[in-house]
């Protein structure tokens, strides 16, 4: 895309694409109508043999009670080797690259982020600019700071790792819209993210239309198994599960 200007803060070859691939938007419309959709959605992955959930214990929300949904914008950070860190210190040479991403980003992108324990990958104000370009929240593997701000802000920020400690002299941003690792699971630029306060699930962007086929379908049986509770029937009724239904 020859009409995207880069800001510079990471060389131009890192940046694998400038857009992240788009499923069906009806997809992700689908998954935001749902009141609590990871319990689902997880359920649906494990239908399909996809290991793609995080623990919210794990990968904790800042802000109670949020939801999001939407396809990833990746970026990778790499720590820097120790030795250097009083000189990177005194130039002032922030190898980070995050305000890249927030360049990249467009309305509802997530950015999720493989980043350095201990040290923060987004503080005030890079979460203000994730905010500003429309996303509706961030996941990082690794820490995050100025929580009280993004919190203030209304932006959603799902981490393993809160602390004061910055990582602008300690890592580098290595790439952008390439594959990262978080928690063990790999996603990918346009992988659909969906995070509440039970887990942060990563739907592959080639499976995001049976999952969501898959969700739905569940959805009705757990409003029917609701409707059964509601009208007073006796436990010893309640319907057996069937085994084949979800086996397609």
């Amino acid at each position: 895309m020859s009409d995207i200007r880069l800001t510079g803060r990471i060389a131009a070859e890192r940046v694998r694409l400038y857009a992240v691939p788009r499923a069906p938007g009806d997809i992700v419309a689908a998954l935001k109508a749902i009141d609590v959709p990871t319990e689902l959605v997880s359920d649906a992955l494990d239908d399909l043999g996809i290991d793609g959930v995080l623990s919210a214990s794990i990968v904790k929300p800042t802000i109670p009670g949020s939801m999001i949904v939407g396809p990833a914008l990746t970026l990778r950070n790499i720590p820097l080797p120790q030795s250097p860190h009083a000189t990177i210190i005194a130039n002032h040479l922030n190898r980070q690259a995050d305000f890249e991403a927030h360049n990249l980003t467009q309305p509802g992108d997530v950015l999720v982020v493989e980043g350095g324990r201990y040290v923060s990958n987004m503080g005030g104000i890079s979460a203000t600019m994730a905010k500003r370009q429309g996303s509706p929240g961030t996941i990082i593997w690794g820490g995050i700071r100025d929580v009280r701000h993004s919190r203030s802000i209304g932006h959603p920020i799902w981490s393993t790792d809160v602390t004061a400690k910055t990582g602008r002299w300690r890592q580098e941003t290595i790439e952008i819209n390439g594959p990262v690792n978080i928690g063990g699971i790999t996603v990918y630029p346009g992988d659909i993210v969906c995070a509440d306060d039970s887990a942060v699930c990563f739907i592959p962007r080639i499976h995001a239309e049976e999952v969501v086929r898959r969700v739905l379908r569940r959805l009705e049986t757990d409003e029917d198994s609701m409707r059964f509770l509601a009208e007073g029937r006796a436990i010893t009724d309640f319907p057996k599960p069937d085994p084949a239904a979800f086996r397609e």
